[in-house]
């Protein structure tokens, strides 16, 4: 099971932020640079950046996030959709962006008619 998007929200300067959990922001202040050289699992530093306010264009910049988060995040903001929702919306996306390239390349490799294909 996937830690869920924290919400997000504006700052003082119309800023998209997450959320921030002020006692999560407290216990890693002056930690950032130990817990970086530490080896927790990915989803976990993605949930930690959400949980100490980074905005959503600074999130979307670290190279510990993953696309799905990224995408599903700004899907949550622009379309007021939920979590699940938003999720859902971007794996579609993908799922529609994987078969058009198989398209093109399961004709070739089955040696088949790309009319015969059941998509």
């Amino acid at each position: 099971m996937k830690h869920p998007i924290q919400p997000l929200e504006k700052d003082e300067k119309g800023i998209l932020r997450f959320k921030k959990n002020a006692i999560v922001e407290f216990l890693s202040k002056g930690h950032h640079n130990e817990l970086a050289s530490m080896d927790f699992p990915q989803e976990d530093f993605e949930q930690l950046a959400q949980l100490i306010g980074y905005s959503l264009s600074e999130f979307s910049g670290l190279s510990y996030v993953n696309n799905e988060t990224v995408n599903t995040a700004e899907r949550m903001a622009k379309a007021g959709k939920s979590e699940d929702a938003a999720r859902i919306e971007y794996l579609e996306t993908v799922i529609e962006e994987v078969r058009k390239a198989l398209k093109g390349i399961v004709p070739k490799l089955f040696r088949i008619h790309e009319d015969d294909l059941i998509v």
